[in-house]
């Protein structure tokens, strides 16, 4: 008897842990690449851009970041090159149209994680994080938008801010 009862307390603790995990929040940013250089291929970000990059840092070192991740171009990496300084962290490089993002969700719980994308690729990617299409192309001079998305169970939440 005491046996069982230790096996029904095991099996009843672990189950309550695996619920805690399963329950955890998770927060994903995301940026577009900051100010750059214009009609050039794979520009470097401006001074006005690394100074926007910066700030990025300076905000998020409110946050845990767990993992910054960008894409292989050189303004996006000069963008998140400070937040993953600041967070000693390597930049992880994502694809925005061969992302998994429901099997990344999936591996991302209870992590605050940082995506820097462009104008035309972010809104798409918060789009399927919440599983709705809300957020429309960034306009061309708009940097400084900042797509908060909040996922804890099945419930998902969203806000975009504008940063000066």
């Amino acid at each position: 008897m005491k046996k069982l009862t230790l096996l029904i307390l095991f099996l009843t603790i672990k189950i309550s842990l695996v619920a805690q995990e399963n329950s955890k929040t998770s927060t994903f940013f995301f940026i577009r690449h900051a100010e750059k250089i214009l009609n050039i291929k794979n520009p470097d970000l401006t001074e006005k851009g690394k100074q926007r990059a910066i700030k990025w840092a300076n905000i998020f070192q409110y946050y845990k970041i767990n993992q910054v991740l960008s894409t292989d171009y050189k303004r996006t990496i000069q963008t998140a090159t400070p937040i993953a300084k600041s967070n000693n962290l390597k930049i992880k490089k994502y694809h925005p149209f061969k992302f998994n993002v429901e099997e990344f969700i999936e591996n991302s719980k209870g992590q605050n994680i940082v995506f820097v994308g462009h104008s035309n690729t972010i809104p798409d990617l918060v789009n399927s994080f919440i599983q709705k299409k809300k957020y429309k192309q960034i306009d061309d001079l708009t940097y400084g938008n900042l797509y908060i998305v909040t996922i804890k169970d099945k419930n998902r939440s969203d806000i975009i801010l504008n940063i000066k």
